[in-house]
């Protein structure tokens, strides 16, 4: 789940890694492990199958100094399952996340929160007689904008997704 980060972390730049992995078990384990030995903490992973089944597609947000972030990047090339390992951080590509909000609130306070859910266009998923759920899509920024908007209310669960990311154009991710 990535959260909104401590403002001490914040002069930390974040970076965004694609790995085109196969498809096996274990393979989570030692990317896990390259980022552990190397001190990185992942704020984010996304793990999906990709367009051939036999691959998968590993998205992962992590914060630290570029230059080691860089000798990370060349371990995890490195290991057998990675296909190719790439750090997008810069790179012209399209970023998104979701996140779902569960709201605890009362019938005066709806107007409130569905303004500020039509401002982000998020939608309501589920309603109930003293609770909502919204879903919201965009950017990490977007969403972290979102949440500290809805923080006055009585926020009782955040799920995020975590970033999904494709480079632009020919390029490869």
């Amino acid at each position: 789940m990535a959260a909104a980060r401590p403002l001490e972390a914040a002069a930390v730049p974040l970076h965004t890694i694609s790995l085109f992995v196969n498809n096996k078990p274990g393979v989570l384990v030692r990317v896990a492990l390259v980022f552990s030995r190397r001190g990185f903490n992942i704020e984010s992973l996304v793990v999906s199958p990709a367009a051939e089944g036999r691959f998968s597609r590993m998205t992962i947000t992590c914060s630290g100094i570029a230059e080691d972030l860089e000798q990370v990047v060349k371990q995890l090339a490195k290991l057998v399952d990675v296909v190719h390992a790439i750090d997008h951080t810069g790179d012209e590509s399209y970023e998104v996340e979701i996140a779902l909000v569960k709201l605890e609130c009362a019938l005066n306070e709806r107007t409130q929160i569905l303004q500020i859910a039509e401002h982000y266009k998020s939608r309501v998923v589920d309603y109930g007689t003293d609770s909502m759920i919204l879903q919201a899509y965009g950017s990490s920024e977007k969403l972290d904008a979102f949440i500290e908007l809805l923080r006055p209310f009585q926020l009782k669960e955040l799920v995020r997704s975590g970033k999904l990311l494709m480079a632009r154009g020919v390029s490869v991710t």
